[in-house]
């Protein structure tokens, strides 16, 4: 039986997703040092998280959405986000980029439409520099985030403990 395609959408995410981004990002917190924090958070401690991404701006949520082939829901299969670098004034014109994929949605290019998205929304802010931190080994990210012109200006060497070891996280930026 041949399975029905479907197109995979790319949007502002919006106050109904956040649960199924909560549930996402959870994944990453209990199974893998991706991200660096430790305990899970429940949609309403992420609240906060979603209202600093507007839909205009230098800080942006981008979503990407797949309907089930009888269009009755919509799975987040990813999203990528650009947040303030650091909280000094300085640094305003400067961004954090991060990108989380569906376990379950890896390889389909989703990583590349989510950094597509969000790179041509912030096209006409006021930015020079986008930054990645990306915890090691994590080859498919450093590829990602190579495509998209990003270069690699050092290392943290055991800068976060997750899972009763030490991790590395390689930076990266790209002129915008």
């Amino acid at each position: 039986m041949m399975s029905e395609r479907t197109e995979v959408q790319v949007r502002p995410g919006v106050e109904a997703d956040l649960e199924a981004l909560t549930d996402l990002y959870n994944h990453y917190v209990r199974e893998t040092p991706i991200t660096f924090d430790t305990a899970t958070f429940t949609p309403e401690e992420r609240h906060p998280w979603l209202l600093s991404h507007p839909e205009d701006g230098p800080h942006r949520l981008m979503v990407a959405t797949e309907t089930d082939p009888r269009g009755n829901s919509q799975e987040i299969l990813g999203y990528a986000t650009s947040s303030p670098y650091r909280p000094k004034a300085a640094y305003s014109t400067s961004v954090e980029v991060t990108i989380y994929v569906a376990p379950h949605a890896g390889g389909r290019g989703i990583g590349t439409l989510l950094y597509k998205a969000l790179f041509e929304a912030l096209a006409g802010e006021d930015l020079h520099r986008a930054y990645a931190g990306i915890a090691q080994p994590n080859e498919a990210s450093v590829r990602l985030h190579e495509r998209f012109g990003f270069r690699y200006v050092g290392t943290y060497r055991e800068v976060g403990r997750k899972f009763g070891r030490y991790w590395d996280v390689a930076w990266y930026e790209k002129e915008l």
